[in-house]
């Protein structure tokens, strides 16, 4: 079964796709050229609108969808949108039940999810990208590390260790000397309700499972400042949850243990040309009836999160603005003009 939406399971993928779909203007090596929102669309404001909407899902994307909601109430305020983010699990229940308007979530929903949907209206959720995020690997400001391979990523944080041959435990297994050799890693990620947790563990943990002493935190600033206030923490988070406190640790895709030459930062052309390892899509999903358009109030809200102002919302909480190619498909996908 698949979901209303054009599947787009990496970014390479839609790298590809933006290359067949830009091969008239040039050569394109990579998305970073083109993830600028000053190249997107103005909003234009429309007489007419107000009332209440909803969001329920990503604790990841709770920011986002504040400072949204903090602008479209600037451009209408007479609108309100109330937002609860205790993750993208709880996206689909509450589109479900009717309680909610959109379903933000950091991962695609799951073929369970969209049954489920499916079930009760008859037809499918639909959901759309919103945004491109880096998740990172964080550690304490003063750890000397220089990288990982994402081998070494599945030994930290897997108890079953399908990408990885040993388990590390101990800072000198990473090649650090001195007194952080003899010293353990406190691990710190996000619960099960959260999308990222669910992503981590499936491309960084190859779809294994967690060691028990990773300890689970309600939200991604909260896994942060755990690290903050841990000399020997490490732990995965959104790259726009990024503090003064931690440094983000540069990956490889290599499985070797070691390979320095290789180690790919999460910035924003990395992770817009899908060299970053961990890099991924944001969504959004709403209840979208095949043969009804989508009401004023959330299609207005949709039109400005792919505008201009909307998506350099986006830069300003430290995530990767969409290309004008992609935000123009998906207002044309949703058949919004």
């Amino acid at each position: 079964m698949k979901s209303s939406f054009l599947k787009t399971p990496s970014l390479r993928s839609i790298t590809i796709l933006l290359v067949l779909l830009l091969i008239n203007l040039g050569n394109l090596t990579n998305l970073a050229h083109l993830a600028h929102a000053s190249d997107l669309a103005e909003y234009k404001k429309i007489p007419g609108i107000s009332g209440k909407i909803s969001s329920v899902g990503s604790d990841t994307l709770a920011n986002l969808m504040t400072l949204w909601a903090e602008e479209f109430k600037k451009i209408y305020p007479s609108s309100s949108v109330q937002i609860q983010a205790a993750g993208s699990s709880t996206a689909p229940p509450a589109l479900i039940a009717g309680s909610s308007s959109f379903g933000p979530m950091s991962r695609q929903m799951k073929e369970t999810e969209i049954a489920a949907f499916e079930k009760k209206f008859g037809y499918k959720p639909t959901g759309f990208p919103v945004a491109i995020d880096a998740l990172a690997i964080f550690v304490h400001k003063d750890n000397p590390i220089k990288g990982m391979t994402m081998s070494q990523v599945d030994a930290i944080f897997s108890s079953t260790l399908k990408c990885s041959d040993q388990s590390i435990s101990k800072w000198g297994d990473l090649g650090l000397s001195g007194s952080w050799e003899n010293t353990p890693l406190q691990l710190f990620g996000r619960n099960s309700a959260s999308g990222t947790y669910g992503y981590f563990k499936d491309k960084a943990l190859c779809k294994g499972d967690y060691k028990d002493t990773v300890n689970e935190q309600p939200g991604s600033s909260s896994v942060v400042q755990s690290i903050n206030d841990s000399r020997n923490a490490v732990g995965y988070s959104g790259i726009g949850y990024l503090t003064a406190g931690v440094k983000v640790v540069p990956l490889s895709k290599s499985s070797g243990s070691k390979d320095s030459g290789n180690f790919i930062a999460p910035t924003p052309a990395n992770a817009a040309a899908g060299k970053y390892p961990l890099a991924r899509f944001l969504y959004v999903y709403i209840n979208k009836k095949p043969s009804e358009e989508i009401p004023p109030l959330a299609r207005e809200f949709i039109k400005l999160i792919y505008s201009k102002i909307g998506q350099e919302v986006v830069v300003k909480d430290g995530y990767v603005p969409l290309p004008r190619v992609v935000a123009d498909k998906w207002l044309a996908k949703l058949d919004i003009e």
